[in-house]
C-alpha cells in the first residue's frame, strides 16, 4: 500500500492553559504503565460521495476542532517533565500529519495487512500526542491516534475521542447536529492515587514487567469471533454450575486453552506452568464508583495462575472460572486498599508476587479488553465507525 505524508505540523491549544495548570501531576497507578505509547487506528468510510475539495474541508475542521478540544484536555499539549511525575502543560501542542493513501479503504479492508497498519500512525517521541489523518482515493479516513500512555489508559483515551468528535460536529456548520453534550475530563486521579516516592513503585513495576515480557521476534494475527461463536464458548464456559461467563470471560479462556495446548504440542507433552492477566479498570470497580470521565491510568491487573502439575487436567471451563475469580477479586473493597495508607504497600506485594512466579520457565498471556470502552461512540458526523484497531505499544520500556 502506497502512503504519502502531506503534512506534519502542531496543533497547539485555542487559547493558552492559565497558570494554576501548568503543572499537571501524574498519579501513582501512571507509574505501573511500561508502554511509552499504545496506538490506535479508527476507520471511517466515505459514505457521502464527497469531492476533494470536501475531504480537505474536514481535515481542517479536524485540525480546528482539535485545537479547541486541547484546551480542556491541556496535558496532551504538554511535555512529560524530566521529574517523571509530571507533565509541564506548556501547550507545545500536538503532532498532526496529514496523509494520502493510493487505495481504496473498501479495497482494505478486503483484506487487511496487518503489517501496514502501522503506516496510518505518526509517531514522535517528543510529543505526548501524535495523530495522522490519512485519507483514501474514495474519500475515507483512518484517523491513527499515538499517545502516551504514561498519561492515559483506554477508557480516558475514549473520552478524549468522544470529546474531540463532539466538537468537531459542534464547529461543523453543515451538520444540523442536535444539543450537544460537552465532556470534560476529570483529573481528580493524583490526589485520590497521590505520589509521594515513585522510585520504589517504578522499579518494582519495571522487574516484574521485564520477567514476563521476552526479547525477540513477534507476529500480529487477527481473529475474528462473530455472534453465534461468541455464545458457543459461553455455553461451553458455562460448566457444571451453569454459572454464564461474560464474552471477555469465555474469549480469553478459549485462547489461554489453544495457546497452552499449542505449548505442550511444541514441547512433545511437556506441560508448563502460565500466567494470565487481565487489565481492569477501576472507575466502576471502586467505593464510591470514580468518574467515567477520570483522566489517568485508573486501572490494574488480574492475573491467574496455571501450575504445570496441579493444574494440568483443567478444562476449558476451569480455566474460564479462573478468570473470572481473578477479575472478581478488584472489587470495591480491593480498590480501597490502593488509595488507602497502605496502598503502596498493597501495590509493591502484588506486584512482587507476580515477579517471583514470572520469573520462572512459565509463558505469560497478557489480556486486554476494549469492549464497552465506548470507542464505536466516537463520531465526527462522517457517519458510524466502521473498524478499530489497537496495535501492540510502539515503545514498552522507556
Amino acid at each position: 500500500m502506497d502512503i504519502e505524508i502531506v503534512a506534519k505540523e502542531m496543533i497547539k491549544p485555542s487559547s493558552p492553559t492559565p497558570n494554576h495548570l501548568k503543572n499537571y501531576k501524574l498519579c501513582l497507578l501512571d507509574q505501573l504503565i511500561p508502554a511509552a505509547y499504545a496506538p490506535i487506528v479508527l476507520l471511517y468510510p466515505n459514505q457521502d460521495v464527497l469531492t476533494d475539495l470536501q475531504v480537505l474541508q474536514r481535515i481542517a475542521l479536524l485540525k480546528k476542532s482539535l485545537s479547541q478540544i486541547l484546551v480542556r484536555f491541556y496535558p496532551l499539549a504538554g511535555t512529560i517533565g524530566e521529574d517523571d511525575i509530571s507533565v509541564d502543560c506548556d501547550d507545545r501542542g500536538a503532532c498532526f500529519t496529514t496523509a494520502k493513501v493510493r487505495n481504496s479503504l473498501h479495497g482494505f479492508l478486503e483484506n487487511p495487512d496487518l503489517r501496514v497498519i502501522s503506516h496510518f500512525l505518526s509517531f514522535d517521541e517528543s510529543y505526548v500526542t501524535n495523530i495522522q489523518a490519512s485519507v483514501f482515493e474514495c474519500g475515507g479516513i483512518a484517523i491513527g491516534v499515538c499517545i502516551s500512555h504514561r498519561i492515559l489508559d483506554g477508557t480516558a483515551l475514549s473520552t478524549f475521542l468522544k470529546a474531540w468528535s463532539t466538537a468537531d460536529v459542534a464547529a461543523d456548520s453543515s451538520i444540523e447536529s442536535p444539543v450537544i453534550n460537552t465532556i470534560y475530563p476529570d483529573f481528580s486521579a493524583s490526589s485520590l492515587f497521590p505520589v509521594d516516592d515513585h522510585s520504589q513503585l517504578k522499579q518494582a513495576s519495571m522487574a516484574m514487567w521485564g520477567c514476563l515480557f521476552k526479547k525477540g521476534q513477534f507476529v500480529t494475527k487477527r481473529f475474528v469471533f462473530d455472534r453465534s461463536a461468541i455464545t458457543a464458548l459461553k455455553e461451553m464456559a458455562a460448566g457444571g454450575d451453569r454459572r454464564c461467563a461474560t464474552s471477555v470471560e469465555a474469549v480469553s479462556g478459549f485462547i489461554w486453552k489453544s495457546a497452552v495446548a499449542a505449548v505442550e504440542e511444541l514441547r512433545f507433552g511437556t506441560k508448563r506452568p502460565s500466567l494470565l492477566t487481565h487489565v481492569v479498570n477501576l472507575r466502576k470497580r471502586a467505593s464510591p464508583s470514580l468518574s467515567e470521565t477520570s483522566f489517568g491510568n485508573l486501572i490494574w491487573m488480574a492475573n491467574a495462575k496455571l501450575h504445570a502439575v496441579s493444574d494440568r487436567n483443567l478444562g476449558f471451563s476451569s480455566l474460564v472460572e479462573l478468570v473470572r475469580k481473578s477479575i472478581s477479586k478488584i472489587d470495591g473493597d480491593y480498590a480501597k486498599k490502593l488509595r488507602g495508607k497502605d496502598g503502596l504497600t498493597t501495590m509493591l506485594k502484588y506486584l512482587k508476587e507476580i515477579e517471583e512466579f514470572g520469573s520462572k520457565d512459565v509463558d505469560y498471556y497478557g489480556f486486554t479488553s476494549w469492549c464497552k470502552l465506548g470507542f464505536y461512540d466516537v463520531d465526527f458526523g462522517w457517519g458510524s465507525l466502521f473498524g478499530l484497531v489497537a496495535l501492540i505499544p510502539v515503545v514498552l520500556f522507556s
